[in-house]
């Protein structure tokens, strides 16, 4: 499944999600702090279970942000989310200049 941003639902006041926004949440959730998360961690071996990334998935999804739980589930890494995020944010960034010119 290929990730998106439903730019109907994104919270503008909050802006896109940044890799420093992710690493901040991440580290919240899993009470580390984000300066010493790497990005090529585990961050199930770190101590983030399934739970914790489905809220995590849940909170994204407030802003926008369509991640499938799975596609997080078999990358569990900093780097391999932000590459999911970024790509889903670029496409929907797109997608709205597309609407603009019509």
């Amino acid at each position: 499944m290929e990730p998106s941003i439903d730019p109907g639902t994104a919270d503008a006041a909050a802006g896109p999600l940044t890799a420093p926004r992710l690493r901040e949440a991440v580290a919240a959730v899993i009470g580390a702090d984000p300066e010493s998360l790497q990005g090529d961690q585990n961050l199930v071996l770190l101590g983030l279970g399934s739970l914790e990334m489905m809220r995590l998935v849940n909170q994204w999804r407030r802003l926008g942000l369509r991640i499938p739980f799975q596609d997080l589930a078999a990358q569990p890494t900093l780097d391999a989310w932000w590459q999911r995020i970024d790509a889903a944010q670029r496409s929907a960034s797109h997608a709205a200049d597309g609407e603009v010119g019509r």
